[in-house]
């Protein structure tokens, strides 16, 4: 089974009771599945759960180089540098990441409210970016983005291979796990 779910923020990528947190048994009613990779806690968006060790670790492993496809709202715009320094691949200190797609995007049609929203300046402007990775290091696109200047307000996944984020916030589908959602984008 493939269970897709648009994870809200602030929901714990764990079905286990956390005092005082949502987690994914607050918003996924299906026995037996865990998640396929992870997002944090104040990441939101898509997250693929499955009962099938061997998918889980097709779509979580890097070496399968699945893309997945944020969204990051970011302080100030973005320059050409930066966007250059993120296709290239950024020196966190501790690992180097892969060349990803970058690019600036206008807010995305599709996209929800989050809640609570993000914290607004009137000084400061914001801009949203598309980034492709076929890895997934802890906070990455978070840390990439700081990296090159442009600190992440707001962190969306997208899409996961050829699976796109189209359920509204807490709500999932199963889908086929042997459909093209695998494809590369």
């Amino acid at each position: 089974m493939l269970v897709a779910l648009n994870k809200p923020y602030g929901v714990i990528c764990k079905f286990s009771p956390e005092p005082g947190k949502r987690t994914l048994a607050d918003h996924v009613n299906v026995r037996g599945v865990y998640p396929a990779g992870r997002l944090d806690t104040d990441s939101e968006g898509l997250l693929l759960l499955t009962d099938d060790g061997a998918l889980q670790a097709r779509i979580s492993d890097p070496h399968h180089k699945l893309a997945k496809v944020y969204w990051a709202q970011v302080e100030n715009v973005p320059t050409d540098e930066a966007l250059a320094r993120l296709r290239a691949g950024v020196d966190l200190g501790d690992f180097v990441t892969q060349p990803a797609k970058a690019r600036l995007i206008d807010e995305p049609a599709n996209l929800w409210p989050r809640d609570p929203p993000i914290r607004y300046r009137a000084k400061i402007p914001t801009a949203w970016l598309e980034l492709t990775l076929r890895e997934g290091k802890n906070r990455q696109v978070r840390r990439m983005t700081a990296k090159v200047g442009f600190p992440t307000l707001r962190l969306v996944r997208a899409a996961i291979g050829a699976v796109t984020i189209e359920l509204p916030p807490g709500e999932w589908r199963e889908i086929h796990a042997h459909a093209p959602w695998a494809t590369a984008r």
